[in-house]
């Protein structure tokens, strides 16, 4: 059994911080489930181009407010708390920050090592096994 505590998460390698959100990766790759789980927020009034080429992803709006826009289509989604959607053919993506901080849970498949960031278009690159 694994278990674990976000707050183990914080101030450690698997707390990623950029301009646009703070992302405690709780559960990874490492962790041998088939899925990693996330808790993120996402910082107000910012945009964040995204585009999972690699990963699928389902997002649950805990707390606070902002908004997923699909690209492909201009559909715009309010985000709040009990939303939840899931960017399940890859969707290009903007994610916005509304006026309150957003509290997000992710679960990504497959699942991230812990280290990766967006790329210039959005991606999180599938990392690559070390050579022994």
């Amino acid at each position: 059994m694994i278990v674990k505590n976000v707050n183990d998460v914080i101030g450690t390698k698997d707390e990623i911080k950029t301009d646009n959100w703070l992302s405690r990766r709780v559960l990874l790759k490492q962790d041998g489930m088939g899925f990693s789980f996330h808790e993120t927020v996402i910082f107000p009034g910012t945009e964040t181009h995204i585009h999972y080429q690699n990963h699928l992803e389902a997002v649950w709006c805990i707390e606070g407010d902002g908004e997923v826009e699909t690209i492909a289509d201009g559909k715009k989604y309010a985000l709040g708390p009990g939303v939840v959607y899931a960017l399940n053919e890859n969707d290009d993506h903007w994610l916005r920050g509304g006026k309150e901080p957003l509290r997000v849970i992710c679960v990504f498949n497959p699942p991230l090592t812990g280290r990766e960031v967006h790329d210039a278009d959005g991606v999180y690159p599938i990392e690559q096994p070390q050579a022994a």
